[in-house]
């Protein structure tokens, strides 16, 4: 566990800006605001203008908005302090350095602030890990994603289904208490229709193709197809730079190139893969059998044939063996040489990289099919796979429940699914978890 006291640690990132700010959490932090300022507390969330000084020297630090949050209003639950300053590295390094010589103030920890808000009761897991995500966020639609579960979406849900279990498991051990009691016969048969009411909504819940795991990780989409097909061009097209080298020598790409797009809205991991041929060169095996390892690991998969050759076998190898969401037929200006009659499995596009014939097209289409691996539904949506296990394990103690031979067995798998769900939202069993959550934030978050 963290130690307690007053923290202190730039809220900002680090660097030259306009404005850092720099944020003070504790029971001493008020009283070191007023020694470093004029010795006053501003008013309760109202900024003022006060000059930050050394108070050992006297000196003028900077000229700084000042924010005082006394507790329990704030963020952490603490009192809590922040110093609005010139962004300037040299103001940055002078208030750090008058701080840390402060009596009973230290360093913040990374994820601290947070941490702390979290053990006030301000914030549950699932909030925590949506606060997390939308600073991480980088599309407009994991914005949106982060900032509802960051209110509390995720944890209404997961909250209402553990009161539901709770009600049901203090039914259950009513039965086992007062086993003489004239309780009423249909009681059972009413907890057993909670319980699988209750099922099939967290089976739903499950059920969804991973897109909140999807949007908040990004796409897999994976460019595979013959040798000189135009996968390095299409990948630079859609990147808006030359991301792969582009060479009319076959098996130029060795190794998957990787992009990170923004389609939509949404995120895309968009992979470059060498091109899928018979080959005794060593090297390019192994670029082949990795870019079918990482096509079989895509959520979509573009194969892309060469449209100024036609190969009848392997146009059909490719769309029966690859497995592909979309065919796309590049060189549509150099397809005099395809027979009328060729046809290829699954739906076909036919565009030209290098003129930008059909592109528009073809991106439209990319882009839906990125939203509906991952647009969000009304209902919250799991984005991590602690949630996904969790609720897994709690479906099976329901499951056990069902065909429990005993009360007592029965009472005891309730008490672990609400357990597990308990440990979604941070009501139980949270020690473990608080340093896998908490450690990848950065400092003063």
């Amino acid at each position: 566990m963290t130690s307690p006291g007053t923290i202190f640690a730039l809220a900002t990132p680090q660097g030259r800006s306009g404005v850092a700010v720099v944020r003070l959490s504790g029971p001493s932090a008020g009283a070191v605001l007023q020694k470093i300022t004029d010795g006053r507390l501003p008013p309760g969330r109202k900024a003022v203008l006060r000059s930050v000084r050394d108070p050992e020297t006297g000196q003028v630090l900077d000229s700084a908005l000042i924010l005082w949050f006394p507790a329990p209003a704030s963020f952490t639950g603490e009192d809590v302090a922040e110093l609005h300053l010139h962004g300037g590295r040299a103001v940055i390094a002078a208030v750090m350095q008058v701080l840390s010589r402060q009596p009973g103030l230290r360093l913040a920890e990374p994820g601290e602030f947070t941490r702390r808000a979290f053990l006030a009761g301000k914030m549950d897991l699932t909030s925590v890990e949506g606060l997390a995500d939308l600073i991480d966020a980088e599309t407009e639609a994991q914005r949106r994603q982060a900032l509802r579960q960051m209110g509390g979406a995720l944890s209404a849900l997961y909250e209402d289904w553990r009161a539901r279990l709770l009600r049901v498991l203090a039914h259950a051990e009513a039965i086992i208490d007062f086993p003489d009691e004239d309780l009423p016969e249909e009681t059972n048969a009413h907890l057993r229709a909670e319980v699988t009411a209750l099922l099939e909504e967290i089976d739903a819940h499950l059920a969804d193709s991973r897109r909140g795991e999807r949007l908040r990780e990004g796409i897999r989409v994976a460019i595979i197809g013959p040798a000189n097909a135009g996968k390095s061009s299409l990948l630079n097209w859609l990147a808006g730079r030359d991301a792969a080298i582009v060479s009319a020598t076959a098996g130029t790409t060795r190794d998957v190139i990787e992009v990170h797009l923004d389609l939509g809205g949404y995120p895309v991991l968009l992979a470059d893969t060498a091109g899928l041929r018979e080959t005794a060169d060593a090297l390019e095996e192994e670029g082949i059998r990795r870019a079918r390892r990482w096509a079989r690991e895509a959520d979509y998969r573009i194969l892309l044939l060469d449209g100024a050759v036609y190969d009848e076998r392997q146009t059909a190898e490719f769309t029966s063996q690859e497995n592909p969401s979309l065919v796309v037929v590049n060189k549509s200006d150099l397809m005099m040489s395809w027979p009328t009659s060729a046809t290829v499995v699954g739906e076909t596009l036919s565009v030209s990289v290098k003129s930008g014939q059909g592109m528009a097209g073809f991106l439209a289409r990319l882009e839906q099919e990125v939203a509906r691996l991952a647009a969000p539904g009304e209902a919250p949506a799991l984005t991590r796979i602690r949630h996904r296990m969790a609720l897994e394990s709690a479906r099976e103690s329901l499951m056990r429940f069902l065909q429990a031979p005993s009360p007592d067995l029965a009472a005891e798998d309730l008490r672990l699914a609400v357990r597990e769900i308990g440990r979604i939202t941070g009501r139980v069993d949270v020690e473990d978890l608080l340093d896998v959550i908490f450690r990848d934030f950065c400092l003063g978050k």
